[in-house]
């Protein structure tokens, strides 16, 4: 699985959060229901229906399948500690930057390291 470019920055940009993000299904899916002000949103930024995001915040629902916790995972970092991101970003912009590793393929594969 590849990264983008936005995704290598967000990456980068986690470590600068001072706390870790909600841990459990419920909890993850309270703060993106807070975030997006309301079940309906939160239901469309995952793809799932309003009653499902209704069970999880309920906590009638407690395990969601791999790819329904990736995406809810990924939703919550993006929102996660807003003005955190914010101060690193204007810290990397004006001070030394972000460094952020990226490999490109153009019809062949090379060794790690290589031109």
């Amino acid at each position: 699985m590849t990264d983008s470019l936005g995704d290598s920055l967000d990456q980068a940009l986690e470590g600068a959060f001072t706390r870790r993000i909600p841990q459990s299904a419920q909890t993850q899916m309270k703060y993106l229901v807070k975030q997006l002000k309301g079940n309906k949103a939160a239901a469309q930024a995952l793809g799932i229906s309003q009653r499902t995001v209704e069970r999880y915040v309920a906590g009638k629902f407690k395990r969601p399948r791999h790819d329904l916790r990736d995406r809810i995972e990924r939703e919550v970092k993006k929102r996660w500690q807003p003005q955190i991101r914010a101060k690193a970003k204007k810290k990397a912009a004006s001070t030394g930057g972000l460094v952020v590793n990226t490999r490109a393929r153009f019809g062949f594969e090379a060794a790690g390291d290589t031109t």
